[in-house]
């Protein structure tokens, strides 16, 4: 097993022994965290997902988003791993897609709509200090950030998670990018998205 299979093993595990309601006080903190983060708060159009299971919750942040006329918008699954995008509508617009996911229901924007995005919510499992993320492994959001540092958009990039998520040193790969910001129930984490890829940014 990789090091990043075994680390996302051990996070995903942690996760399950969450209560529900140790999950939902952690959710409204997070919301109201990332509201206040210049990066959302200044944002105009939002990139962002719906939370799923023991995830660090987001639907409270997406209506908030919403509410404040910022255009929300979530990712549609593509058979290829890839992702198209859909504006959010409120949550009675959202549809139970594959592997668990909820999506919008409208019309759907390209693959290349989060281009238009001044901030990105990316998923995760853990952030090191350097801003290195630890994703599931599907490989979506590699596209993603791949598609944005392609088209030379730089929009901000955020990561929601449980305190003992942010973890000394997560395994990196050639392809893989620092995240900007980590807001966690305790902290918000500024990194430096200044170093090649694949190496991290400085502590």
């Amino acid at each position: 097993m990789s090091e990043k299979a075994r680390l996302r093993r051990e996070l995903l595990a942690a996760r399950r022994l969450l209560t529900g309601e140790d999950a939902e006080n952690s959710a409204m903190v997070l919301s109201r965290s990332a509201l206040d983060l210049p990066e959302l708060s200044e944002a105009r159009t939002v990139a962002a997902y719906v939370s799923v299971g023991s995830e660090p919750g987001t639907r409270a942040l997406l209506d908030a988003l919403r509410a404040r006329g910022v255009r929300v918008l979530l990712p549609v699954l593509l058979p290829d791993n890839d992702l198209d995008w859909g504006v959010y509508e409120g949550a009675g617009r959202l549809v139970r897609a594959g592997r668990g996911l909820l999506e919008p229901d409208g019309q759907r924007l390209g693959r290349d709509a989060v281009l238009a995005a001044d901030a990105v919510l990316l998923p995760g499992l853990a952030v090191d200090a350097r801003g290195m993320r630890l994703g599931r492994g599907g490989g979506s959001y590699d596209r993603v950030l791949a598609r944005l540092a392609a088209a030379g958009a730089h929009p901000a990039l955020v990561v929601l998670l449980y305190d003992d998520e942010v973890v000394a040193r997560v395994p990196v790969e050639p392809h893989d990018r620092p995240v900007d910001v980590v807001v966690t129930p305790a902290a918000i984490r500024r990194t430096h998205r200044d170093a090649e890829p694949g190496t991290g940014g400085t502590p």
